[in-house]
């Protein structure tokens, strides 16, 4: 077997690719992403779940690329909102045409009236691990409790993950892009914990796959 196993990260979002970066940042992985192998067209995002639809997307690009994929899916939980808002559609409610400070302006006009823990917000993120077509694993967890700011002026933005500008926890005074490691380890974040379901996947199927003399 080669000194490292090609992986590929199912995802355009550059955000999103450093995040994976770390969730497997030791493993003897060759980390590679669409843009590298000329890789465009994401599968469509259907799914009941967020866990559904990781296990689409992961199954999708595994056979698009034929090697090994890892992808996820997440979105905000907000319970105010009711049936004004899914979470499954946190990246595209405000529609498929707007950028991050449109789905940032909207988001913050639906929550105007509610005050107080009428703002609170979640997160829920799912990840798969597909094979030329076969989902070897997924899951999904809930993420930290906050609350949705009131207003992103003055917030750090990162290009691709908007919702966590303004995604606040009162009790540290910052937003989510503004926490330290050991803060979101604090909080139970939903990234920590992936990570350690993530190494264990990949130490035992590396293992497996030394055992079998894969190249």
């Amino acid at each position: 077997m080669s000194a490292s196993t090609p992986l590929l990260l199912a995802t355009t979002n550059p955000a999103k690719q450093s995040t994976l970066r770390e969730l497997l940042a030791g493993l003897s992985l060759r980390l590679v992403t669409p843009q590298e192998l000329g890789l465009t067209a994401a599968p469509e995002e259907v799914g009941d779940t967020h866990e559904e639809i990781a296990r689409l997307k992961a199954r999708e690009w595994s056979l698009a690329a034929d090697m090994l994929v890892i992808a996820t899916d997440g979105g905000l939980v907000i319970p105010a909102l009711g049936g004004r808002w899914e979470s499954r559609f946190t990246h595209r409610f405000a529609g498929p045409a707007a950028d991050d400070s449109e789905r940032i302006s909207r988001l913050l006009d639906l929550m105007r009236t509610y005050k107080d823990n009428q703002r609170a917000a979640s997160w829920v993120e799912a990840l798969a691990i597909a094979d030329r077509g076969q989902v070897l694993a997924s899951w999904e967890l809930a993420g930290s409790a906050g609350v949705i700011a009131e207003s992103a002026q003055g917030k750090p933005y990162v290009p691709g993950f908007w919702a966590f500008t303004v995604w606040e926890f009162p009790n540290l005074g910052k937003i989510y892009n503004q926490l330290s490691q050991q803060e979101r380890e604090s909080l139970g974040d939903h990234w920590g914990r992936l990570r350690a379901l993530v190494q264990e996947f990949f130490r035992e199927y590396l293992a497996r796959r030394r055992g079998q003399g894969s190249r």
